[in-house]
């Protein structure tokens, strides 16, 4: 099992990734924008907006991402908790149980990312991503 920062950003991600990038003496991140991952429902002024960007800070990997621009970057949701296990039934009870009291942003499902991800807020506030990995 892992588990990772995301950090959200309100279109200046890639800004941000670069400082970072720059700071912690990390080659520069991968970057992938929304206009390059399959939408067809991709809105014009999200297309060079960063859908995922990671690094390695340490030991920990840290993801990196531009709200989309219909959701509302906000201090408070700007940082999510990802974490990923490779066996599917962990990623089920994971999601089944922080999703008790909580709110389901995203079921589970299969993405071109992921064979399972989701997102629920769990009862405290705090968002995760759950997802399986390899």
């Amino acid at each position: 099992m892992t588990f990772n920062v995301f950090v959200n950003f309100d279109g200046n991600c890639r800004e941000a990734v670069e400082f970072y990038a720059k700071v912690f003496r990390q080659d520069e991140a991968r970057l992938m924008t929304y206009g390059e991952a399959p939408d067809e429902n991709l809105k014009e002024e999200d297309k060079d907006r960063i859908m995922y960007a990671d690094m390695t800070i340490g030991d920990s990997d840290v993801m990196f991402m531009d709200f989309s621009s219909d959701m509302q970057c906000v201090k408070g949701n700007n940082i999510q908790l990802t974490i990923s296990d490779h066996d599917p039934q962990e990623v089920r009870r994971l999601f089944a149980e922080l999703k008790e009291g909580g709110k389901v942003e995203m079921d589970l499902q299969e993405t071109f990312w992921s064979a399972l991800y989701g997102m629920v807020v769990d009862k405290f506030g705090v968002q995760w991503h759950i997802m399986q990995g390899e």
